[in-house]
């Protein structure tokens, strides 16, 4: 075990550095930039039973700190993912990865998890009960304690891999939701997905983007997910995943001292692709700087 390597969920990680889902793609688009066998691992793009397109376009738009989305989960669907996605990904990628699943009904969640989880290159399923992008799906489960906790305990029964569940910001209380999650079978917490957030066009005066709302991600971010991460890790047993504006090894070492086990990294793919690789290179001068010796020490 080196000094930046951590335990998630049983499995071991070199580092705890971790892409995003939705900034990584399926992996092999970064694979012509960088070995991205150093990373910990990273989470694919969301992945629904069926293929979707995602929302109507404009549904990118800058802000001063971040940006908003409202790519709706555009994926090839579940079954593609298995029978194209992972065996190129295998090609570059040695590691396990982690299967990101989104839904529209608990038995959606299900059947995707089903999917994902007889694939051996899988090693967690982290299941987004929080996209705030979609209409009748994702972020209504997050956002109800006794949903998020069905589709915990139905997706755990029908799986062997270890089930994060990742929740979403726009709740009063981030706590009682973690915890019937816990309650109800989770391996793993992952948090924050975006805020809910809108621009207007003053030309045109009207929403910049069609789906009116999108996820605010971005440095904007970072101190409400580090905030809602310290609120979950001294609330929950099971490791928490830290994400939410996260941009240099700073960041990460902050959101491990909230509690996070591991951290993952999303916006800042988008703005620079070399942005994991960067940071897992320039962790051990930053955890030398504030006399860190080991990640597993400050948790």
């Amino acid at each position: 075990m080196g000094r930046l390597s951590v335990d998630l969920c049983g499995i071991e990680l070199d580092n705890p550095v971790i892409p995003a889902s939705g900034t990584f793609g399926y992996g092999y688009e970064f694979a012509d930039l960088y070995d991205i066998n150093i990373l910990g691992t990273f989470s694919f793009k969301g992945t629904t039973k069926e293929p979707r397109f995602g929302n109507p376009t404009p549904r990118i738009a800058e802000c001063a700190s971040g940006m908003l989305n409202s790519v709706g989960l555009q994926n090839p669907g579940a079954e593609k993912v298995v029978s194209e996605e992972l065996p190129r990904l295998k090609k570059v990628f040695g590691k396990k990865v982690m299967a990101n699943v989104s839904g529209f009904s608990v038995e959606e969640y299900v059947e995707t998890c089903r999917i994902l989880d007889g694939q051996e290159q899988v090693g967690w399923i982290e299941v987004n009960v929080s996209c705030p992008n979609v209409h009748g799906g994702g972020m209504s489960f997050g956002t109800d304690a006794r949903a998020a906790a069905e589709v915990t305990a139905k997706v755990k029964a029908a799986t062997e891999k270890p089930i994060i569940i990742k929740l979403s910001p726009n709740v009063t209380d981030i706590v009682p939701i973690a915890r019937a999650c816990e309650d109800a079978g989770a391996d793993g917490i992952s948090l924050i997905n975006t805020l809910l957030g809108m621009r207007i066009d003053l030309k045109t005066r009207k929403p910049v983007l069609k789906n009116v709302t999108g996820g605010l991600s971005g440095p904007a971010v970072f101190p409400v997910a580090l905030r809602m991460v310290y609120q979950t890790a001294k609330a929950v047993k099971i490791p928490v995943v830290g994400m939410g504006g996260v941009a240099s090894a700073e960041d990460v070492l902050e959101m491990m001292l909230a509690g996070a086990t591991a951290v993952e990294v999303g916006a800042a793919n988008l703005v620079n692709p070399y942005a994991c690789r960067d940071i897992i290179r320039d962790l051990p001068a930053a955890m030398d700087k504030y006399g860190i010796k080991t990640l597993k020490e400050i948790r």
